[in-house]
């Protein structure tokens, strides 16, 4: 996908966030920041993005976002129960109203038979009233070299999210 492309998921995801009155935060671990950098690209962004969290080690997951020990230690870093567990701490330490998490194997080294490199997990969630609710969570297996794994990553979460938006409140 080009960056033109990217653009406009971006400007999509923008237009719903602010039509919705809704502020976004991200969790990032295999992405490093790509996905705030994107979203970040568009002039404005601070109506809609309120911060991002880079967790890069399962320490940062930890201490930042609120992911249990126990989550990290028995399903491992890149599971949906650490996106899942990212994606709402994301929102507990954040004054944002929506929230996306990414964890995966971007390779080249890292990747195992029950995990392989290019496998990435995806959670969405959104605060509603007096708590979170899960909006979504997936897994994907992308193919290529690191940074088209992150790339494809970016690109996934952000389409996804706009979806979701679109069918939450839409």
């Amino acid at each position: 996908m080009s960056d033109k492309e990217i653009a406009i998921l971006v400007k999509q995801l923008a237009e719903q966030l602010i039509l919705q009155n809704k502020k976004l935060t991200t969790a990032e671990s295999c992405t490093g920041g790509g996905i705030a950098k994107v979203l970040t690209d568009l002039a404005g962004s601070s109506d809609w993005f309120e911060r991002g969290f880079v967790t890069y080690s399962n320490q940062a997951k930890h201490e930042m976002l609120g992911v249990q020990e126990t989550t990290l230690d028995n399903a491992g870093a890149v599971s949906q129960e650490t996106v899942v567990e990212m994606a709402l701490g994301a929102l507990e330490n954040s004054r944002a109203d929506v929230s996306l998490s990414v964890s995966g194997i971007a390779g080249p080294g890292g990747g195992s038979d029950k995990k392989p490199v290019g496998l990435v997990w995806f959670g969405w969630a959104v605060k509603e009233e007096a708590h979170s609710n899960i909006l979504s969570s997936a897994k994907h297996l992308f193919s290529g070299d690191r940074e088209s794994v992150r790339l494809q990553a970016v690109e996934f979460s952000l389409k996804e999210l706009n979806r979701l938006l679109a069918d939450h409140y839409g």
